[in-house]
């Protein structure tokens, strides 16, 4: 992608995201509660309804997309103008950094300057096209890259906060979801990850992480409450295998959760 000056670049986002109706950033104070997986699950089921559906991973030392849909390695068309983004599935593409390097163990060792310039591109300078939702995976806690794409990008409709089941989310929840509503972000709500794990010997229920963390945040905080995803490992092979977990195992309870939060988050914005 070639180098443009800041007005031009701010130019070119604001006439290419003026052609997606609705963009969602998904976020975490801290690392591991699954968070990628909620915004591959909340893409991949916005797309399955027939929404064009584009999916931006904004994590630039530690992107995961791009493996978790099974286009790692796959280059994204140039013409030298611009980038198209890689194809997912009907109504469904995406970009990660994990789609610009050709070696998955490849560092990514940059600064704040350099990581803000290749955001912009993402956004000025890739085809995504006329797209009903961007779905945009952002790395944990409120650094670079959730501030700089909170700014840069005209008419963010909101942000999701993932969590899991802990005490300790509260306060997590608590910074995530103040962050966003510094920077003027709607906050459509908190999804709860990683809740209940049937056993598979007696069928009981075990709370890996607790339970109640990301609800009681939601109450606390005055934000809706997304719902309560249970610990599914499949989840996690999906994942790692390149299989869209919302396709193949669309009927367990993990992707009913994971669709009734994103559909809830969606009414969300049609509500505003």
């Amino acid at each position: 992608m070639h180098q443009v000056t800041i007005d031009e670049s701010m130019s070119r986002i604001k006439e290419n995201m003026a052609k997606v109706k609705h963009k969602i950033i998904v976020m975490s104070n801290k690392g591991g509660v699954g968070k990628s997986s909620v915004a591959l699950a909340f893409a991949s089921a916005l797309s399955s309804k027939g929404f064009k559906t584009g999916l931006l991973d904004i994590d630039i030392h530690g992107p995961s997309i791009a493996k978790m849909t099974g286009k790692e390695g796959v280059l994204p068309v140039s013409d030298g103008k611009a980038l198209e983004p890689v194809r997912v599935k009907e109504n469904l593409v995406m970009l990660s950094m994990g789609s610009l390097i050709r070696r998955g163990g490849t560092p990514v060792i940059w600064r704040g300057p350099m990581k803000l310039n290749v955001l912009k591109q993402f956004l000025a300078d890739v085809r995504w096209g006329v797209l009903d939702y961007l779905i945009i995976d952002a790395p944990p806690g409120t650094g670079d890259e959730p501030l700089s794409i909170c700014q840069l990008l005209p008419g963010l409709a909101g942000g999701v906060v993932v969590t899991t089941g802990q005490e300790v989310a509260l306060l997590d929840s608590v910074k995530a979801v103040n962050f966003l509503r510094q920077l003027g972000v709607r906050v459509l709500g908190i999804l709860e990850n990683m809740a209940e794990f049937p056993c598979p010997h007696c069928g009981g229920k075990i709370d890996l992480f607790k339970a109640g963390g990301g609800e009681k945040a939601a109450e606390t905080l005055g934000v809706e409450f997304l719902g309560r995803v249970p610990f599914d490992p499949g989840l996690l092979e999906a994942g790692d295998k390149g299989r869209l977990f919302m396709d193949t195992k669309k009927d367990s309870p993990a992707a009913r959760a994971l669709a009734a939060a994103a559909e809830k988050a969606v009414k969300g914005l049609e509500e505003k």
